[in-house]
């Protein structure tokens, strides 16, 4: 488990580096705001569009060897982002299409990450604590976007942006060997007995894009992560070019915002697995999403409607801090609904998770262009109501493909 941490830190860390490096690209480039905010889409295209069939080879071949690989082509194109510029492949195919191939080829690589933690976990984990431990993998990556703004900007300040992206890859690739090294894709009495022999899913996509309960988790997964999607990749400018605060009171700021993260993660998903304690896993795993995803909304409403930067960090802070609350029972429902296809059913609800999140870095600043940064920050919070209002009617003891059993989660 503490090795899922660190790759989850890891993998956010070298997504979120592009962004603190934005600004330095964008001027050295002459790249537009929008241009930017392509670029950083790329990644999540590839990403999210790879995502079902990533989770899917977990299924096939196992977490361990899965996560193996993407560990290995996260850090060989997190290093290939230094060479973007017009003395390398920009010379070739231009700098902005240079930029936007490497995001797509490193989206590629890392779309099975979080499906093959959750494979990993089902075997690894009781159904009792899976909220818990899936809540901690997403502080991971809390916890690694808090220290990007810090370390990555150092890195640039000693290194250069393009020395800064060698250095993340060689990091990766040391964590990654490590992994490799020390996990199994099971302990030798598996936790899940349905997850003791591998199986292929072919056969089985009709059956999971068709069924409701799942799609209602996606579409749900879908708008939080509109929400949230925008503070990984905008609220470093945000707070920088639109708030005035400077270049160190913004990296500090940022990395208030992710440790708040990195806090409320963890602490989401221990309230998600004692209130299944205490109310069944009916209605106990409903209650963290229905409050937390209301009290985004309004945080962040609150956040941008002119107050003081400190009261504005702190706004917003928590408003993402009660987002990232909710993963645990994202997840735990994920995978109980998808039994023995936990990877195929992970990266179903993920993909449809980062549709959301792929519209984010591009929508945010069309919608500030029409009205302003406010209207564009507070149009998320109406986007995270929608989401919170498919947890009315999700089911979270429905199992894909059998009738409901809550004694399967309990």
């Amino acid at each position: 488990m503490a090795l899922l941490f660190a790759l989850s830190a890891m993998s956010y860390f070298d997504r979120v580096a592009i962004s603190i490096a934005g600004p330095g690209i964008m001027k050295d480039f002459h790249i537009s705001e929008t241009e930017m905010g392509t670029v950083f889409s790329a990644f999540l295209l590839s990403y999210t569009v790879m995502m079902a069939p990533g989770g899917a080879l977990g299924d096939r071949f196992g977490g361990r060897l899965v996560l193996t690989v993407t560990g290995v082509g996260s850090a060989l194109f997190t290093g290939l982002t230094a060479v973007c510029g017009p003395q390398g492949l920009g010379a070739y195919v231009g700098v902005l299409p240079a930029f936007l191939v490497i995001r797509l080829a490193f989206g590629v690589c890392v779309s099975p990450i979080y499906p093959s933690m959750a494979r990993i976990v089902s075997a690894w984990i009781a159904p009792g604590g899976r909220a818990r431990v899936q809540s901690l993998i997403v502080s991971g990556a809390a916890v690694g976007s808090a220290v990007a703004p810090v370390l990555f900007s150092y890195l640039i300040g000693a290194y250069g942006w393009r020395g800064a992206f060698w250095i993340a890859a060689a990091a990766t690739t040391i964590l990654i060997m490590i992994w490799h090294s020390w996990v199994r894709d099971r302990p030798p009495s598996p936790i899940a007995p349905e997850l003791a022999a591998r199986e292929p899913i072919a056969g089985s996509w009709r059956m999971l894009l068709g069924d409701r309960q799942l799609l209602l988790v996606t579409g749900s997964y879908s708008a939080l992560s509109y929400f949230q999607y925008i503070f990984y990749y905008w609220i470093y400018y945000y707070f920088g070019e639109i708030r005035g605060m400077g270049e160190e009171q913004s990296a500090f700021a940022t990395t208030v915002i992710f440790i708040t993260m990195a806090i409320m993660a963890p602490l989401g998903g221990w309230m998600s697995d004692h209130l299944t304690a205490c109310f069944g896993p009916k209605r106990g795993l409903r209650m963290v999403p229905v409050g937390a995803m209301t009290a985004s909304a309004v945080l962040l409403h609150l956040g941008v409607s002119g107050l003081g930067d400190f009261a504005t960090v702190g706004l917003l802070a928590l408003a993402v801090g009660c987002c990232v609350a909710t993963e645990g029972a994202f997840w735990a429902t994920s995978i109980h609904m998808g039994g023995k296809q936990v990877g195929a059913a992970c990266g179903i609800v993920n993909c449809g998770g980062n549709v959301g999140g792929m519209l984010a870095p591009i929508m945010t600043p069309l919608v500030a262009q029409r009205f302003g940064w406010t209207g564009a920050l507070s149009f998320a919070s109406f986007v995270v109501l929608i989401g919170m209002l498919a947890w009315l009617a999700i089911d979270p003891t429905h199992r894909v493909g059998r009738p409901a059993e809550s004694a399967d989660i309990d």
